[in-house]
């Protein structure tokens, strides 16, 4: 479904540099499992997205990859132009729930298997978050697990164009998220957008820019490991 904006073309109305970064101690592979095995009072900042289609909800879930490098990374995807729901957009590996699914993480660990190849073997589940709902009707499990190397990925051609890691250092710094607005259809949508500074698989400079559900359920778990 093709935007009717550019979000990286509108200008950011601030950051949330007020907000403390998590700190080095908490987003250790040990500190995060510990986490999540006595999760502690909180509350996401965003569960539910302004609705923009006229569809009934469907259940999706996607995988926070926390991949054990010497220090945790992201592992993201880049969605091909052509597709219906979020074309181009950066995301997570993940997708729509099937009947055969056992549950929420059986769907994020399919998926992410048939998505880029990651094998659900590489996959320690930690588990899960509040639920998302996008602005497409999709009310998405965020699953988050810490992935270990090496893996071979083989990203299915027709979905992703682009799979990278971000560390997870720069995900959980709100200095680095971005605040915007804009009215379409004379509805006013907010957004969150994180960019990051990286490097292609070549290496080479470029920037990519995080937004959307994607910079949301990242400020959720930021929430969640800052609580």
């Amino acid at each position: 479904m093709p935007l009717a904006f550019d979000p990286e073309a509108l200008p950011a109305l601030g950051s949330d540099s007020h907000l403390p970064a998590v700190a080095a101690a908490n987003i250790a592979p040990a500190a995060i499992r510990e986490r999540f095995g006595a999760p502690p009072a909180w509350e996401p900042e965003t569960k539910v997205e302004r609705r923009f289609v006229d569809r009934a909800a469907a259940a999706a879930s996607v995988l926070i990859p926390l991949v054990l490098r010497q220090e945790l990374t992201v592992l993201l995807t880049q969605r091909t132009d052509h597709l219906t729901d979020h074309p181009s957009q950066i995301s997570f590996p993940g997708g729509r729930a099937e009947t055969s699914d056992a549950d929420a993480v059986a769907t994020a660990l399919r998926e992410a298997y048939e998505e880029i190849g990651l094998e659900a073997s590489h996959v320690e589940v930690l588990g899960s978050l509040p639920t998302y709902t996008t602005g497409t009707g999709f009310v998405v499990t965020p699953v988050v697990g810490l992935v270990r190397p090496v893996f071979d990925l083989k990203p299915d051609p027709f979905e992703v164009a682009e799979v990278f890691e971000v560390p997870l250092a720069w995900l959980m710094d709100p200095s680095h998220h971005q605040r915007h607005a804009v009215e379409v259809g004379g509805v006013k949508r907010e957004f969150l957008s994180i960019p990051w500074p990286g490097a292609d698989a070549r290496g080479q400079p470029r920037h990519y820019f995080i937004w959307g559900a994607t910079a949301a359920m990242l400020r959720n778990l930021y929430r969640f490991l800052s609580a």
